[in-house]
């Protein structure tokens, strides 16, 4: 019987590419990415709500991190060795985060698996 918050090997065995593409990196090395707000509801928001084109997305040390370390060669495992790396005791859980954070950049279309 598997715990019941154990990460399955097969999904941390995926490798991810960016998605977006517009990013920025500030002198501490933080990222912030720059998402354009398309499609017929985000035309009607800017109109008339004075929504903004685009949206800027800033990530923490973390995110920032791991952003850095996708390059469509590494997999998830291979990325939580370097955040281990980098971060030691600070970054644990480290895989139950990274899956969780993953699949947050997935669900927004900010990544894509190979």
């Amino acid at each position: 019987m598997k715990r019941k918050n154990a990460v399955s090997e097969n999904y941390l065995e995926k490798i991810p590419k960016r998605n977006v593409m517009n990013f920025s990196v500030d002198e501490k090395n933080i990222i912030t990415l720059e998402i354009e707000n398309r499609g017929f509801a985000n035309k009607i928001a800017q109109k008339i709500l004075k929504k903004p084109k685009i949206s800027y997305i800033h990530l923490d040390k973390f995110g920032s991190f791991v952003w850095s370390k996708i390059d469509g060669e590494k997999s998830i495992i291979d990325i939580g060795k370097d955040v281990e790396k980098e971060f030691g005791d600070e970054a644990n859980p480290l895989y139950e985060r990274l899956a969780k954070y993953f699949e947050i950049l997935k669900s927004y279309d900010f990544i894509s698996f190979k």
